[in-house]
């Protein structure tokens, strides 16, 4: 099954509260480039997906002097109908909320990675004609942030077009030959065993095409199976992950592992009997610590949270913690 985690809040993008938003944001500010010292936070090995435009965004300063952490996963860039970026396909490349949530977040030592995809809305990987058209779009992103890392979270109909899957690996295979350094994640469901025939093919036309992504990872959850170890299902579908990835790559054990992550879902995911708790998540911590994971991510900081009454479900986790325990947990990991 294909995680569905994102379908609401893409849905939110459309009502008026993005534009709410986006009127308030600041018009002219220049995206802040990252200085020397947050370098070594600009790896994209981490950091909890904020998502702006839905519910009650925690600003990202107070997190990160709650937490620790110096890492965020921006999401979601998409198509504006056409082959043009923009945030959730509504809201201006620049000069809004979300740069000025990136400037702060640089600004007090941090660093995003930018994620394009995600359930709901409308996909550059479609919508952009060519590999060349979405490598173009993809530059247009990382030119204005003057970015380190993206991730690619393919789902959904981006993912299950066998057309579209090989148009995004052309594109960034030339992302990667045009951006020395850069770090690119490629984000997609699971089965509890590792990838379905969808990942698996994403997979086998990255290394047929010699693309080095940094991070293949799987989003382990919304298996639509009733209650499920999380923990033991997340170990399961990565190794099954690192087990695509060593043979695609013709790769060790260990060195595949260390080009595979995770990106779960915190609290109850979108599926009945499926519960991600803190002691869960903490043991999926210390799996990816042995191993050395990539990546390791969650959907998402907005339901870093307990919840209160009358409180949207994507807004908090469905379960009793402390606020910020999953971004705090994760601000741990270096890999």
């Amino acid at each position: 099954m294909f995680p569905r985690h994102h379908r609401r809040a893409l849905a939110a993008a459309a009502t008026g509260l993005t534009a709410v938003i986006a009127a308030g944001a600041a018009a002219t500010a220049q995206a802040t480039p990252p200085s020397p010292h947050t370098a070594a936070a600009a790896t994209g090995q981490t950091g909890p997906y904020l998502y702006l435009g839905w519910g009650s965004p925690p600003k990202a300063t107070d997190v990160m002097s709650a937490t620790g952490t110096r890492q965020f996963t921006m999401a979601f860039m998409l198509s504006d109908g056409g082959c043009a970026p923009k945030w959730d396909g509504s809201r201006a490349l620049t000069g809004g909320t979300d740069q000025s949530t990136i400037n702060a977040i640089r600004a007090a030592g941090g660093e995003v990675t930018v994620s394009f995809g995600g359930w709901s809305g409308n996909k550059l990987g479609e919508k952009c004609s060519s590999a060349s058209a979405l490598a173009t779009a993809y530059q247009k992103v990382i030119d204005a942030y003057r970015l380190k890392a993206i991730d690619i979270d393919i789902e959904s109909t981006e993912f299950e077009n066998a057309t579209v899957r090989q148009r995004v690996i052309d594109a960034l295979k030339t992302v990667k030959q045009k951006n020395s350094g850069i770090k690119v994640y490629v984000t997609f469901g699971t089965t509890t065993t590792g990838p379905d025939a969808n990942g698996t093919d994403l997979v086998k036309r990255g290394a047929r095409a010699g693309v080095d992504v940094d991070g293949w990872t799987v989003m382990p959850f919304d298996f639509g199976q009733g209650s499920v170890d999380m923990a033991a299902a997340t170990k399961s579908a990565v190794d099954g992950l690192k087990n695509t990835v060593a043979s695609a790559y013709g790769l060790s054990s260990d060195a595949a592992y260390r080009k595979v992550g995770f990106s779960s879902m915190n609290g109850k995911t979108d599926v009945a009997g499926e519960m991600v708790t803190l002691a869960g998540f903490n043991s999926m911590l210390s799996y990816a610590k042995s191993h050395h994971l990539a990546r390791v991510s969650f959907w998402s900081l907005n339901r870093d949270r307990t919840c209160g009454s009358g409180t949207d479900a994507d807004a908090c986790s469905g379960i009793n913690q402390g606020t910020y325990d999953f971004t705090r947990a994760l601000a741990g990991y270096a890999g």
